[in-house]
């Protein structure tokens, strides 16, 4: 951290805006003060002024020269000097103050004025008011402004000396928060460097003021964390494609290879190429698969997004998969609700994520079970619930079991490739909803729901959700379907 790296710092040069302002405020603040205080005291000066020479006024001649006498005797250092001169300025009685002849060429009458005496090679500073009177004479009377004089050097002096203290501050708290700024971008910009270099469980320090640096922490920390996800699953889409279709394409590869080797017929080969057909057919649809959940996520399907109503859906998926339960002799129970269950969404994609649920529920329960479906309207939340009489799903497992290709060892020998789940996952995260994994005891529950908006769709108010940031796994029971 260098000092002469400060000035390109947005937080320094902010600080010395900051400082700049508040200095011209200062300033302006203290020449305020000085002006009215200065007011203020000559003011009370003048005041004082108007009085003396009220009392002075109405005397006559011999009473006023006898009151200066006393008023001399009273008064001999000039602090409050009162003197009668006459016409030419020569001082008739009372303090011994000589008014420079300067003066008496322009002075004002009954209005108090500033002047200076050279007193003993020191000038002496008075304010003073002349008044002519019927005789001809003139009576002057003058305050010592010295002390005031004085006050105004001290009050000057303290700005000044304010001043320097605050310029100081100021100075010193620019660099302060200029240096913490810097300390936190470097040690934001290292984070962010270690990032780039494909350590992505980095993330940016956050000291916990909440101020505006921290939140935007926070946030890119959030964006990492998620990158950091898509890229795990990346690469356990690309380990379980490598592994889940090694088999089906080594097994294409050894029919068709078989077949060169073997076939002797036309039925042989037929046969040979029909399998290989179904091997493909196979294989596209679980790259369709991969293909489909992609779409849901990436939220191409957001602007299909429309008043669906949750009831219908379930009604449907219900009756599609009717005659497969009933093959398998297995129940499949719909629990209707009494009112529309009303959802911004895309139907299709609901119908679809359903399905899935329902596939799998009925693959794995066993013959005679129960797979009952049913939405819900609860809590200020509205969904549906999937809950079968299966072996059920292990709780270090309900995770697990949402990523592409995943399949337990319990259902290894299973038809299916493990994306159903995967594609129901990002169904959810496209419409902002919640996906809890339970136990049924027995059997599993799957229950999807989102929260209603504040003004409720019953009402006609449907309001998109946003996707992806109320998706997440739950492990504590929820109430069963009523």
């Amino acid at each position: 951290m260098r000092l002469s790296d400060l000035p390109r710092r947005t937080s320094f040069r902010l600080a010395l805006r900051f400082f700049l302002l508040f200095g011209t405020a200062s300033v302006a603040l203290c020449g305020f003060l000085y002006w009215e205080t200065r007011n203020y005291v000559i003011g009370r000066v003048d005041d004082w002024l108007v009085h003396e020479q009220s009392i002075f006024s109405p005397m006559d001649r011999d009473n006023l020269l006898q009151r200066l006498s006393a008023h001399l005797m009273s008064d001999p250092t000039l602090e409050r000097p009162v003197t009668l001169f006459n016409p030419s300025g020569r001082r008739l009685a009372g303090s011994q103050l000589s008014v420079p002849s300067s003066i008496w060429a322009s002075m004002p009458f009954d209005t108090a004025f500033r002047f200076v005496v050279p007193e003993s090679g020191h000038p002496m500073l008075f304010r003073g008011m002349a008044q002519r009177r019927p005789s001809g004479d003139i009576l002057f009377v003058a305050r010592d402004m010295e002390a005031a004089h004085e006050f105004s050097e001290v009050l000057i002096r303290a700005f000044i000396a304010g001043g320097i203290i605050t310029i100081l501050l100021g100075l010193a708290g620019a660099v302060a928060v200029g240096a913490d700024s810097m300390r936190r971008i470097d040690a934001v910009t290292g984070a962010v460097q270690r990032i780039v270099n494909g350590d992505l469980t980095e993330r940016l320090p956050v000291d916990g003021r909440m101020d505006d640096l921290d939140r935007l922490a926070e946030v890119i920390n959030g964006m990492i964390g998620e990158l950091e996800r898509l890229m795990h699953e990346v690469k356990g889409v690309c380990d379980n494609i490598a592994h889940d279709l090694r088999t089906p394409l080594t097994r294409l590869l050894a029919g068709l290879e078989r077949a060169r080797r073997r076939a002797a017929s036309a039925e042989e080969y037929g046969a040979a190429v029909d399998e290989a057909i179904l091997d493909t057919r196979d294989l596209l649809q679980t790259f369709a698969a991969l293909l489909r959940i992609s779409e849901v996520e990436n939220g191409a399907r957001r602007a299909g997004f429309t008043d669906a109503d949750l009831s219908a859906v379930l009604a449907d998926a219900v009756e599609l998969y009717d005659p497969m339960a009933e093959a398998k002799h297995v129940r499949l129970r719909f629990v209707p609700v009494d009112i529309p269950l009303l959802m911004r969404g895309d139907p299709n994609l609901l119908f679809e994520a359903v399905g899935n649920l329902i596939d799998n529920a009925l693959k794995f329960t066993p013959t005679g079970g129960t797979v009952t479906v049913g939405g819900f309207d609860r809590d200020g939340a509205i969904g549906f619930e999937i809950a079968d009489t299966g072996p059920g799903i292990p709780l270090r497992e309900r995770d697990a079991v949402l990523r592409r290709f995943y399949r337990s060892e319990a259902c290894r020998q299973t038809p299916g490739n493990g994306l159903g789940l995967a594609l129901v996952a990002a169904v959810v995260r496209l419409h902002g909803m919640v996906l809890a994994i339970e136990d049924a005891t027995p059997g599993c529950r799957v229950t999807i729901s989102q929260r209603k908006p504040e003004d409720g769709f019953r009402h006609g108010g449907a309001k998109r959700t946003p996707s992806g940031s109320d998706f997440e796994i739950k492990a504590e029971p929820i109430k069963g379907i009523a």
